[in-house]
């Protein structure tokens, strides 16, 4: 700014500011601007507003901490690190074509992994105090190599990186718990799901601490994330809860490499800017490391003004250019624009402006950002660190738009990087790319060693130490077993029931999660709210409307619900963190999350996929589910295949309960299937909102319930007709009274049917599919049999399933029914009408389950076609209508 061409009050303001720069805390100084601001809106002045600082980093040369490390152990080990990463992808890639991997990610934040490893990141030490880290899935070598240099991984495990079949076993691609379950914590390379799961998991290490089950809990998440991977809704989508419920905990390190799998993730803008706007504007503390120390001394000339304003003008794709091009373009197109910045590097080599480095290959400035965002207090803090995909790759994919698919080194290639590293390895191996590691007594080791060492041990790193639960006795859900007489609830009534007497039972209700988006009336929940509070960080600072009455909201710094509003994809991340609480913290928690079934599988899939690959437990309870059962909803709402989609994730249990004592029978399974035999698995029970009266618990059905199938009402004989037919219909949830209505039909037309209650197609139809397997594995042994299999063999007659949902669910088993099994189900897009004329649109009602049991017959030579006409004319069946499928 040129204070010459200035008006004298402005001349008079500005050297106001320079003494309270001078003589005052920066806290001071924006206090008296924000006092500025406030007096000229008062007086009807448009203040100037900006949510973006210079393009400059946010913690000034002056305010930056001493090292705490020797820069140069540090800087020989990361390299180490950095070759092995390397050597990993290239071998792989050279023994197999087309394995895959990454080199260029990890390349870009390497230093940002060291200076976290070596000075911030708490391991998980006694007390499972450490923090959670969310590393980039796609920089996986980075911690494979380091995890080799520390003597965790053997070099064969780095010699089967991407192969896990290998003979002694070999590594993921990525984060995965479920196949590397003592290395990784969090799946992360589905882009955007790490950071929305640190903002819950922050948010949830809270929620104990305030509950009293975590003790003085000083942990920390840091989450790494790609500034491409910043345009995935889920990474920025739920950024103002953390800044809401001041979750000083959480930190993000946004590695701006400025490159996608592409090209420029900004080309045409500047990434860093819009992201400091992005969370400066949801209530985020946001640090910028974007410039190394080699520029302190620029920034300090007499120029600065002019450079920061040069550094503004330059867009992404510039920085891009400038960083594959030599020394001599950068000094002719960056600072050639300007005569003074021209001269003002003009005692550099064009060598030393290639060296100019981006902040986030500079540890000093990295630590700084580490440490100013780890002390913050009242919000969370967010890095924006700068740096170069490819980094240090040189001709081999330095900065250019091919550098994320880079997954081969030629043998000049590999010199030359060897040679910049400076990796002591023979020149006649390495064209081989050889892993390489200091000795034990090496000063490297000893310094590496020591530095996890006071920081409490290794990371990655997953610990299940968490006891066993006390869950309660078979007597507990006895109340459950008996008929509810003349009394109407819905199977979703059922499990709040049981979920609210689990709550009072004192060995286990403080471990469960209630978790509900926006939907505790819908469930009839309402009555928890009073009963164990929402939970609210701030407790309730209102009186609410509802005071007054007996089910108030009511919001309680230690309340036990999560309430989530209007938001599946938060309540999955919840769900996520409490299933996993028992790894991540030492202790059990037990999640119930209750939410429109449509949106649960359908809207959020991935989440529930990473909810399998994580090993979560706990329970997803689809509420409303069925076609037909929430009739006025229509389309949009009315689920028939959640089944479906649920039993595509293998460490998911799916059920499908027509009563209460189903019910209550699958949550006490899945409480001591889960919590005492420590099975790495998760529910899903589908419950219905239709009301109806619900019997006793026939004795002996027990095991058919969890295995899925049981012999729910057997055929009246006492007619003697002169020829008896003999069917098994096979009903779930909802649809099992028009099943029950059928079989008092089918009675009339001497056809006598049992009646078969199908709880779980998937588990009959895995368990089926494991005898098979072994049968032709294993030819010459005596043949194993299923359940389901042991449970029909005897049983003679034709087989029609039906349910609330497609036809492709009971198909799962239809190969393995005896004759064949005729399937009805909710085909095609929902309706707005009442159950009983959407079940006849579905062709799921009482009189159509008659029909296609009478043409089953008729197809089998046992009755006539022209009987089943008549039927269809007599139950009012109009066989012309349009089918509900759509083709």
């Amino acid at each position: 700014m040129n204070a010459d061409n200035l008006v004298p009050e402005v001349r008079h303001c500005l050297d106001a500011i320079d003494t309270l720069l001078k003589y005052r805390t920066h806290a001071e100084v924006t206090q008296v601007m924000n006092a500025l601001i406030a007096k000229c809106r008062e007086a009807g002045v448009s203040a100037p507003f900006s949510v973006n600082t210079a393009y400059v980093n946010t913690i000034p040369v002056a305010d930056q901490p001493e090292y705490p490390g020797d820069l140069e152990i540090e800087k020989t080990v990361e390299d180490i690190i950095r070759w092995n990463a390397m050597a990993m992808v290239v071998k792989a890639n050279r023994s197999h074509e087309g394995l895959g991997g990454h080199i260029s990610s990890f390349a870009s934040c390497a230093t940002l992994y060291e200076v976290g490893f070596n000075h911030i990141f708490k391991g998980n030490g006694e007390g499972h105090n450490a923090d959670q880290v969310y590393f980039q899935g796609h920089t996986s070598p980075g911690n494979y190599s380091r995890s080799y240099v520390e003597g965790r991984l053997s070099a064969k495990k780095l010699h089967h990186f991407r192969q896990e079949l290998a003979v002694g076993g070999g590594l993921s691609s990525y984060p995965h718990p479920y196949l590397m379950p003592n290395y990784w914590q969090f799946p992360t390379v589905s882009m955007g799901l790490g950071p929305l799961m640190a903002i819950y998991q922050a948010r949830f290490n809270r929620y104990m601490s305030a509950r009293g089950i975590l003790k003085d809990d000083q942990s920390q998440v840091w989450c790494f994330v790609g500034d491409g991977e910043c345009d995935e809704p889920e990474t920025l989508g739920a950024l103002t809860l953390g800044a809401r419920d001041q979750l000083d905990n959480l930190n993000f390190i946004v590695n701006c490499n400025l490159q996608r799998l592409d090209g420029p993730v900004r080309g045409n803008g500047k990434m860093i800017q819009e992201l400091e706007a992005l969370f400066s504007g949801a209530g985020w503390h946001v640090i910028k490391v974007v410039w190394g120390s080699g520029w302190d001394r620029l920034l300090r000339s007499d120029h600065y003004e002019l450079l920061i304003q040069r550094m503004g003008e330059c867009v992404d794709g510039d920085y891009q250019k400038y960083v594959v091009e030599p020394g001599s373009y950068f000094r002719k197109h960056f600072f050639g624009k300007y005569e003074e910045l021209y001269e003002l590097v003009s005692d550099m080599t064009d060598l030393d402006l290639k060296g100019l480095l981006r902040g986030g290959h500079d540890p000093v400035k990295v630590y700084a950002a580490y440490q100013k965002a780890r002390d913050h207090c009242g919000a969370p803090s967010v890095i924006l660190v700068k740096t170069v995909k490819g980094y240090g790759m040189g001709e081999a994919g330095e900065g250019k738009n091919i550098s994320h698919q880079q997954k081969k080194f030629n043998e000049k290639e590999l010199r030359e990087y060897q040679h910049k590293l400076n990796i002591p390895i023979d020149d006649d191996e390495v064209a081989n790319a050889p892993f390489y590691r200091p000795s034990e007594a090496s000063k490297e080791m000893k310094y590496l060693l020591n530095q996890r060492r006071k920081l409490g041990g290794f990371l990655p790193e997953r610990k299940v130490t968490a006891k066993k639960l006390e869950v309660p006795s078979d007597a507990f859900y006895a109340e459950f077993y008996v008929s509810s007489k003349q009394k109407m609830l819905s199977t979703t009534m059922a499990f709040v029931r049981v979920l609210t007497k689990l709550l009072r039972d004192k060995t286990i209700g403080s471990r469960i999660v209630p978790i509900i988006p926006d939907e505790a009336r819908t469930f009839g929940m309402e009555a928890l709210f009073r009963e164990i509070g929402i939970y609210a960080p701030k407790g309730q600072l209102y009186e609410p409307v509802d005071s007054e009455s007996l089910l108030y909201y009511r919001e309680e710094k230690d309340g036990q619900i999560l309430e989530e509003g209007i938001n599946e994809a938060g309540s999955m991340c919840s769900f996520i963190a409490a299933g996993t609480a028992y790894a991540t913290h030492g202790e059990n928690m037990v999640p119930f999350y209750i939410y429109y079934s449509m949106f649960g599988f359908q809207r959020v899939g991935d989440l529930m996929w990473l909810a399998g690959d994580i090993r979560a437990k706990g329970f997803l309870l689809g509420g409303t589910s069925g076609r037909t059962t929430l009739n006025g909803e229509g389309l949009q709402h009315q689920d028939g295949h959640s089944l479906i989609l649920a039993s595509t994730i293998p460490s998911i249990i799916t059920y499908d309960p027509a009563f209460r004592y189903e019910v209550a029978v699958i949550i006490k399974d899945g409480l001591k299937r889960m919590y005492q035999n420590l099975d790495s698995v998760f529910y899903y029970i589908a419950v219905h909102n239709e009301n109806y009266t619900h019997p006793e618990m026939p004795k002996g059905s027990e095991t058919g319930i969890l295995k899925g199938m049981y012999k729910f009402k057997a055929a009246e004989t006492k007619k003697k007709p002169k020829k008896k037919h003999k069917v098994h219909l096979l009903g779930s949830g909802a649809i099992m009274r028009e099943v029950i209505k059928a079989q008092v039909i089918l009675a009339d037309y001497d056809v006598f049917a049992d009646i078969w209650s199908v709880t779980n197609y998937k588990r009959l139809r895995v368990e089926t599919l494991n005898a098979e397997r072994w049968n032709y594995l294993h030819p010459t042994h005596q043949k194993k049999t299923s359940y389901l299999h042991d449970i029909l063999s005897k049983e003679v007659g034709t087989f029609v399933a039906v349910s609330d949902n497609m036809k492709m669910v009971p198909d799962q088993i239809a190969k393995w029914i005896p004759g064949g099994l005729f399937s009805l189900g909710t085909d095609g897009f929902g309706r707005s009408d009442t159950r009983d004329n959407l079940r006849r649109f579905f062709e799921v009602d009482s009189a159509c389950i008659v029909i296609a049991t009478l043409y089953a017959l008729a197809e089998k030579g046992e009755l006539s076609h022209e009987t089943v006409a008549l039927a269809i004319q007599k139950l009012g069946v109009d066989s012309e209508k349009v089918a509900p499928r759509i083709w």
